[in-house]
């Protein structure tokens, strides 16, 4: 069973080791490995704990982290041993319960699996650019911005 909880100090090893797997594997398909950064080299540049940070349990080890700041979910990753097995969709849905009428993200071109889930999620491209990678600007990357919408009901 998935359990997502705030996040806490014990979690950093865990979170530091989730990162690194998945943004070598999320790198390879987009921007190339040599811009790889440890979370531990770019968490205080990228704002990671400015809003909240939750993470996501599976049989009570620590699997996955989503951040979610100022209607934007800024950093999601799972760990690449659990992809497919509903971590990032459940992290995906608490901070969307949590959220209010909009939400954006932005994923990297090439990054299939993850656009795909926000999309069946209800995410939509609103644009795509391509500049200076987030976090290591030698490099050049193509992202996606995606919003969310909820659905208004008339009363």
């Amino acid at each position: 069973m998935i359990t997502i909880r705030d996040y806490a100090p014990a979690d950093w090893q865990r979170v530091t080791e989730v990162h690194d797997a998945a943004r070598l594997g999320e790198l390879a398909a987009s921007v190339g490995v040599e811009a790889f950064l440890t979370l531990e080299q770019t968490y205080e540049g990228e704002g990671l704990f400015d809003g909240d940070l939750w993470v996501a349990e599976l049989d009570g080890r620590v699997v996955g982290f989503l951040a979610f700041s100022d209607a934007e979910v800024t950093w999601m990753y799972v760990d690449p041993a659990c992809h497919r097995r509903g971590v990032g969709r459940a992290l995906l849905r608490h901070a969307l319960e949590r959220a209010g009428a909009e939400v954006e993200l932005t994923v990297l071109d090439g990054n299939d699996a993850a656009r795909a889930l926000y999309e069946s999620e209800g995410f939509v491209v609103t644009s795509t650019t391509t500049g200076r990678l987030v976090g290591n600007e030698a490099f050049t990357a193509t992202g996606h911005e995606m919003h969310w919408y909820r659905e208004r009901t008339v009363s």
